[in-house]
């Protein structure tokens, strides 16, 4: 009989578990996990909702959503599709539903139901779930793996699967310990850093907009790299939040953003209009109807709420009508809308909040996840050098990454 521990009840730890156990191969399993449930990170994901996976199928837009591990993934994603992953949860008995934005979610609203699936699964003699313990050392003892719990409770194992996660959500227990695991038995750990995360802003006048979203923004972020993204964004009393920023501070994650260390952001709120037509669309408004309130006419271009606050903050005085705006305040408006700058002085936690780095890829088999330095040890989830953008895109990483470990084991 064959016995794998399996470091890490999360995600990535669930699937690999669930496909050891399932494959009815004579296998015994241990799933060791610190805290008193299964997968409380993911119950928490999505507002407590679990986005599930993407609902895009197409792989090669898939795969762009992640800026570290794209490569990599190539095998365990294919193997693994997202419709794969939505038909298994659905043959496991929770149905799911692609909503507008191809978030995929229980048709229930919660989390709980996706980790009940796993506990049906592995109820079950071959798996034992180890709760409220954690692992304290890892050893290779020629052909076996010596596992020690922070009990003293030795437990002698021929494979070991890490799935510890990363250090986002440290109240989950996410607090990084697997990455000196992986470095006991020989592994590298690259540099790590927040990822899909909101962005705090120093200019007061931004902070009074909280509340006030736009469907598409065009962001670029410039301190010593230039990120671009485009989608939609919220203003919050601290500063931005939504899609698009997550997405920007995933592609920035290694800028190191504080109140003593700055960063530009450039925001474009008409991308879809071109500096040219966006003022030549407003002056035929405001030669046609002269009489019109300036704020008015600003009002199809974005909500009257951030038009009087940018107008406020440029000293442009939207009381006035049309025929009295001068061609200095107009200029103004235009390169507010079209090229906003914003002084970013931080980072906090976003929706899906997860680690940008971990372990090396290069010294793991991306067709089997188990380790070119230490035989007999596998990865997968986020304790890898693997991140992506929000949209059930980090999720969809656990399912394929486990899935691919527990099949090679």
């Amino acid at each position: 009989m064959i016995k794998v521990a399996i470091v890490g009840g999360g995600a990535a730890g669930m699937m690999a578990a669930a496909t050891v156990v399932e494959a009815d191969t004579d296998a015994e399993v241990f799933l060791i996990e610190k805290n008193t449930i299964l997968g409380r990170k993911v119950i928490i994901s999505g507002g407590g909702r679990c986005n599930v996976t993407t609902g895009i199928d197409d792989l090669k837009v898939v795969l762009k959503k992640y800026p570290r591990g794209e490569k990599f993934l190539r095998t365990a994603m294919y193997n693994f599709k997202p419709e794969d992953v939505r038909k298994w949860v659905e043959d496991h008995g929770v149905k799911l539903k692609v909503e507008k934005d191809m978030r995929v979610f229980p048709v229930s609203d919660n989390g709980k139901d996706v980790v009940g699936v796993f506990e049906k699964v592995l109820k079950n003699d071959k798996a034992k779930i180890i709760f409220k313990k954690s692992v304290k050392t890892i050893s290779k003892m020629g052909g076996y793996f010596s596992v020690e719990l922070d009990d003293g409770e030795i437990l002698e194992v021929d494979k070991v699967i890490l799935t510890t996660g990363g250090q986002a959500y440290r109240h989950t227990g996410s607090v990084g310990e697997g990455y000196k695991l992986a470095e006991s038995l020989g592994h590298s750990i690259t540099p790590l850093a927040a990822s899909l995360s909101a962005f705090l802003v120093k200019e007061d006048w931004v902070k009074n907009l909280s509340g006030v979203s736009f469907s598409n923004v065009k962001l670029k972020l410039v301190k010593n790299e230039r990120n671009e993204f485009a989608g939609p964004i919220m203003f919050t009393h601290k500063g931005l939040t939504g899609p698009a920023v997550f997405a920007l501070s995933s592609m920035s994650a290694y800028e190191l953003i504080e109140k003593e260390d700055n960063a530009d952001l450039f925001m474009d709120f008409v991308p879809d209009i071109s500096y040219e037509e966006l003022s030549k669309q407003i002056e035929k408004t405001m030669k046609n109807e002269p009489k019109k309130f300036f704020y008015k006419t600003l009002g199809g271009f974005a909500p009257k709420s951030f038009i009087k606050s940018l107008c406020d903050e440029l000293g442009v005085n939207i009381e006035k009508i049309n025929a009295e705006v001068s061609k200095k305040d107009f200029n103004k408006v235009i390169e507010g809308l079209k090229n906003c700058r914003i002084t970013l002085n931080g980072r906090t936690a976003g929706e899906e909040f997860v680690t940008a780095g971990g372990v090396e890829l290069t010294e793991v088999d991306s067709k089997t996840m188990e380790s070119k330095i230490c035989p007999g040890l596998y990865f997968a989830g986020e304790i890898l050098n693997i991140d992506g953008f929000t949209g059930g895109y980090n999720l969809q990483v656990a399912w394929c990454t486990g899935r691919l470990a527990g099949e090679n084991i």
